[in-house]
């Protein structure tokens, strides 16, 4: 089975990224019926800007767990939120409601610690890296081996560029002799060209309005919904050439 996350929200202006616990709760539900297997997703504070506090954090863990109880949730730990890691730290240490798994840029200052501090307490590490420099740093860290999976996201929106550094992630993580589930993803104008070759590659591949807005096609995704039932058309399509 082809694994597939969906990411529902981040930084992503559009009317249809849900913000608000109920809505994200209501689109994680819908996605997960559409055949993602997990969610990943950012909490929002009464202005809407995306926030790592616990209250709001809290809230979006529960309202996914009332709706799909059995799915696998992961937060965001992005130091987009908080720039300074001892504070980043700090609010991390203050969630009462832990998520299954967290996302862990390997370029950020404090991701070590603050994945240690997260391990300890039953959450899975998704390792991204969103650049060879951060493919390399990761081999080289105490983290290599005790992660869940690796998150290979390159950032560039040209096509070429991002699966460039793509395979070039892949080739260093698998070099170190890392065996880790690969998870594969561009952004908007590189994503479809990612994900195509991380299924010929064999990886697993996630999609959602965090990472793009447009359907294979180029017409203009509507929903979360869509773009699952893109990537799961997708999916069977690279299975049936396999």
């Amino acid at each position: 089975m082809t694994f597939l996350q969906v990411a529902l929200n981040g930084d992503r202006k559009h009317q249809a990224a849900p913000k608000s616990p109920g809505a994200i709760g209501d689109d994680a539900a819908e996605t997960v019926r559409a055949g993602a297997h997990a969610v990943h997703v950012h909490a929002y504070d009464s202005s809407g800007n995306e926030t790592l506090d616990a209250g709001e954090c809290g809230a979006v863990v529960r309202a996914i767990r009332v709706r799909c109880p059995d799915v696998p949730i992961s937060l965001t730990t992005s130091a987009t939120i908080i720039s300074d890691p001892t504070r980043r730290l700090r609010t991390v240490q203050s969630w009462t409601e832990l998520p299954d798994l967290v996302t862990a840029n390997q370029g950020e200052d404090g991701i070590d610690e603050l994945s240690e501090w997260l391990m300890a307490r039953g959450v899975g590490i998704e390792a991204g890296l969103l650049s060879p420099a951060d493919a390399r740093r990761f081999v080289t860290s105490a983290l290599r081996n005790r992660c869940h999976r690796v998150l290979i996201e390159p950032l560039s929106a040209d096509p070429v560029i991002a699966l460039r550094d793509a395979a070039e992630m892949e080739a260093i993580v698998l070099a170190a002799g890392l065996m880790l589930p690969q998870v594969h993803h561009g952004y908007d104008g590189s994503y479809w060209a990612v994900v195509r070759r991380a299924l010929e590659q064999g990886h697993g591949i996630r999609t959602g309005m965090e990472d793009v807005v447009v359907l294979p096609d180029g017409r203009a995704a509507k929903n979360n919904r869509e773009l699952v039932e893109a990537a799961r058309t997708l999916i069977a399509s690279s299975v049936v050439r396999t």
